[in-house]
């Protein structure tokens, strides 16, 4: 079979099943060794992102129209009866192409003995249409959190999790806009990296100021590669969420002459090239470190145009060595975490973690933090930051932190005031916890901690 969207997205699947691959990461190659078009490009986007997002609800369906439990049927055949599925429910193929291109699909890349059983049952499930689906989802499920789990895809175990974060702001009742954001594609989420003098933007009339960041614009169709001022250096991908992260710790506390900074964990580069260009202008200097090698050189290649100057270094965060101690005025913890925060953007992270993966993520994330804050100078200042909303690695985070050292907690809030997102954030708290349906961004956390004079 030549290489199609639809052979493309099935080996992305594919990949993300058996090889732990991301999606979002593995596309891009995927797509230019099938050399597709780029229109072909995009439907092989929406099939394998759309596909990855609402797997349980069309193994809902699937169980329905094939009268059998999910865990009986091959894998690689579910698969393709998942993306099946999704043409059928949720694009605007027409039935009979998405049928017969999916049964000749299941043909070459599966086996010809079960295209008449995979031909049964997207049959049925072009019978129906995802309306009269979620109805009969509401009829199987009395609980509410179950029939959410199931509708909208989320593992039951993340759905409770975000009703308890949504509650910390007495915004539980929205849980089901929440879900239904992370399942809708984002938008290209691009930051201007401050310069010294500003340079202005050769193709701002293609943009959208962000709605959260002041440095932030949004791209809502074509290849941000295809931009001038990408080219340039002048603009970066990054969400809105991960700017405001950055500028939090930037504007917590004026910025003092010859100050030291530290990004800890900085792998794949994003927010350090922010810092580092912020540094710049501040007569500040930058140390960015990433405990993998590859993601290491994400950061040099990150930094490689704006601040080559930058050291980058590859340690355990755990491990400062003594030399560090009291040195940095800003460091910032960006921790590895469940990823709950970016599921519209990687949507196989709902299925890659457990709750059981928690006692080791907020394990580590207490001891990077712990860490961290002996390599803070007096007056300094840390950013504890997760792309997650779950409380055992936010607030619980933070509070352990408080416990056990001195540090006092700044108003996050406060450190983001001139920003667009700012109307958006209750004044109940201190820290910053973003969400996707109300501030279109990812979830990104963010508190602030410092250390007395």
């Amino acid at each position: 079979m030549k290489p199609n969207a639809r052979s493309v997205a099935l080996e992305l699947l594919l990949a993300v099943e058996h090889k732990d691959a991301y999606a979002n990461l593995i596309l891009p190659k995927l797509v230019a060794k099938a050399k597709l078009s780029s229109q072909d490009s995009a439907l092989c986007q929406e099939l394998a992102f759309g596909t990855l997002r609402s797997a349980l609800f069309y193994d809902f369906a699937i169980e329905a129209a094939a009268k059998r439990e999910i865990d009986e049927i091959d894998i690689d055949l579910l698969w393709c009866l998942r993306m099946g599925a999704h043409q059928l429910l949720s694009m605007r193929i027409p039935n009979h192409a998405a049928l017969n291109e999916t049964v000749e699909l299941v043909k070459i890349k599966i086996s010809p003995k079960v295209s008449r059983f995979a031909n049964s049952v997207l049959r049925r499930i072009s019978e129906t249409n995802t309306e009269r689906l979620v109805a009969d989802v509401a009829r199987r499920y009395s609980d509410n959190d179950e029939r959410l789990s199931a509708a909208y895809s989320h593992p039951l175990w993340i759905v409770k999790a975000l009703k308890l974060a949504l509650a910390a702001d007495s915004r539980e009742s929205e849980l089901e806009s929440l879900l239904r954001s992370n399942n809708a594609a984002a938008a290209v989420n691009l930051v201007k990296l401050p310069s010294n003098p500003e340079h202005a933007l050769l193709d701002e009339a293609m943009l959208t100021p962000s709605r959260a960041s002041m440095i932030g614009y949004e791209l809502d169709s074509g290849n941000p590669a295809d931009l001038r001022d990408f080219a340039a250096g002048t603009l970066r991908v990054q969400d809105a969420g991960s700017q405001l992260s950055a500028l939090a710790l930037i504007a917590a506390t004026p910025i003092l002459k010859d100050e030291r900074w530290l990004d800890l964990c900085a792998g794949p580069g994003g927010k350090a090239a922010l810092l580092a260009a912020e540094a710049q202008i501040h007569g500040a200097s930058l140390i960015a470190n990433e405990i993998m090698p590859h993601r290491a050189e994400l950061v040099r290649q990150a930094l490689s145009s704006t601040a080559p100057a930058t050291r980058v270094t590859s340690f355990d965060g755990r491990q400062l060595s003594d030399q560090n101690l009291g040195k940095f005025s800003r460091i910032l913890v960006d921790a590895p975490c469940t990823g709950l925060g970016a599921l519209r953007r990687r949507p196989e992270a709902r299925y890659r973690k457990s709750s059981e993966d928690l006692k080791v993520l907020t394990k580590l994330q207490i001891e990077l933090v712990l860490s961290a804050y002996s390599s803070l100078a007096a007056g300094g200042v840390l950013a504890y930051v997760t792309c997650s909303p779950h409380l055992s690695e936010t607030t619980a985070v933070v509070a352990a932190a408080l416990k056990q050292t001195d540090a006092t907690l700044l108003d996050a809030r406060e450190a983001l005031r001139g920003q667009p997102i700012f109307a958006n954030l209750p004044a109940n708290r201190k820290t910053v916890q973003l969400f996707t349906d109300r501030d279109q961004t990812d979830c990104m956390f963010i508190a602030l901690l410092q250390r007395p004079e």
